[in-house]
């Protein structure tokens, strides 16, 4: 059982106890007391109802003074909670509130020029580049923002038109307030609306008069392109300036290529190493084919009567070693090979791969140059278009009507408001009484 039915039952009790308790007194009264006449009968009847009250007994609620009438006090409440607000609401939107006119405009950020060629300055792809939400939501911030407001102020003096006498007391601005009101009540007659897919913006801006909501819309819409010129105008001068640096870091590269060769060349004696060993080449074959005709004609020598005393053959031996000396020598030069000391550092076949290595390097050096420039002339010549600009496709035109406020709906809202706020506090009142009972 729960506590309430608790309670209730020993009330019951108790109500039972004293009846009985009462019984016997009043059988013994009853006896002594003379009969009563039939006209005292309802007169009795009305005291003991008013004196003998069942809901007085020990435990129960004692009755109120007055008797109350529930609908007669819903129906108050209803009135003073809801109706009343309703009706001031009325009086104030039919009588008081100012029309205020809508113009509305629609744009977009658009981009005219696709990404430049992947180079070695690839990374200037994303200097230029068509339209993206990124650009929608920087228009849509500027719009917001203090320093629009302080440009709107000081050329079309918008807190002068946010507080005509056609407006009304409850949304007329009042002119003494800081800039940072002016924001806040901007913001509240200035909306934009971004389609995310694509990138339109729709700008729409509440006046007291058609005039001051075209003359505001078209004031932001001049401004939001300027935002984007300049965007624009910075994008390509950095870009210009990207490539002019990156060009200038491949004709320094391509320089110091071309030192190093000259370097090179002077430390070595040899304007290319590449020829110089062709040559040795071309020698050395020459001198083998020497040596092996001394050698044919010294062993026919040999095989005569002639001994290896003999003149011929020993001028022959003589220019067959002279050969190979001299062919050793050769070979040394393009192989370390037999060779030691300082010797070894200046042959032919270092001197090759460390030309190589800088003729290498001047061909990348040249390329990366050729490229640099390129993309200069490139980036000038994307920098005399205009790659970002604002694309206006719906004009912001003078309303015919005023659209807002919206009577009807905003009485609406009101009636249901208090409706539903004072429902809620009547259910709130009624549980908090109930749990007294």
């Amino acid at each position: 059982m729960s506590t309430d039915e608790v309670k209730q039952t020993d009330r019951v009790r108790g109500v039972i106890d004293i009846a009985l308790r009462s019984l016997p007194d009043l059988r013994r009264n009853a006896e002594t007391v003379d009969p009563i006449s039939r006209s005292r009968v309802p007169a009795l009847l009305r005291r003991a109802q008013e004196r003998l009250d069942w809901r007085q007994l020990p435990g129960l609620r004692p009755p109120s003074s007055k008797p109350v009438n529930l609908v007669r006090s819903l129906l108050r409440q209803f009135g003073f909670f809801v109706l009343l607000p309703t009706a001031l609401a009325g009086i104030y939107f039919y009588v008081f509130a100012a029309d205020q006119y809508v113009a509305v405009s629609q744009f977009a950020v658009r981009g005219n020029v696709e990404p430049m060629e992947e180079s070695s300055g690839g990374q200037f792809s994303d200097l230029i580049m068509k339209h993206n939400s990124q650009d929608s939501f920087i228009i849509r911030d500027f719009v917001e923002s203090r320093a629009i407001v302080a440009k709107m102020e000081e050329s079309l003096h918008v807190s002068k038109m946010f507080s005509r006498p056609e407006a009304d007391f409850w949304t007329r601005y009042r002119v003494d307030q800081s800039m940072e009101e002016l924001v806040k009540y901007w913001n509240k007659h200035v909306g934009t609306r971004i389609e995310v897919l694509s990138g339109i913006i729709t700008l729409s801006v509440r006046a007291f008069t058609p005039e001051d909501a075209l003359a505001i819309n078209r004031g932001i819409v001049e401004r939001s392109e300027a935002l984007i010129n300049d965007i624009s105008r910075r994008a390509q001068a950095d870009m210009v300036k990207h490539a002019e640096a990156e060009a200038a870091k491949a004709q320094e590269r391509l320089r110091n290529a071309h030192l190093a060769l000259q370097v090179f060349r002077n430390r070595w004696g040899i304007i290319d190493p590449a020829k110089a060993a062709e040559s040795t080449l071309t020698t050395i074959t020459t001198l083998r084919k020497d040596r092996l005709k001394a050698e044919s004609d010294l062993a026919v020598l040999r095989g005569s009567n002639l001994g290896e005393q003999s003149r011929s053959i020993q001028n022959l031996a003589s220019t067959v070693a002279a050969l190979d000396q001299q062919i050793k020598k050769l070979t040394d030069q393009l192989t370390s090979d037999g060779l030691s000391g300082s010797d070894a550092s200046n042959n032919m076949t270092r001197a090759l791969l460390e030309y190589e290595g800088l003729q290498v390097e001047r061909v990348i050096a040249t390329k990366l140059n050729e490229s640099a420039n390129l993309m200069v002339d490139r980036a000038r010549i994307a920098a005399n278009k205009q790659q970002i600009y604002l694309a206006t496709f719906v004009e912001p035109a003078l309303p015919d009507d005023s659209i807002f406020p919206q009577r009807g709906y905003s009485i609406m809202v009101v009636f249901f408001g208090c409706l539903v706020v004072w429902s809620s506090f009547a259910l709130i009142l009624a549980g908090i009484n109930d749990q007294r009972l």
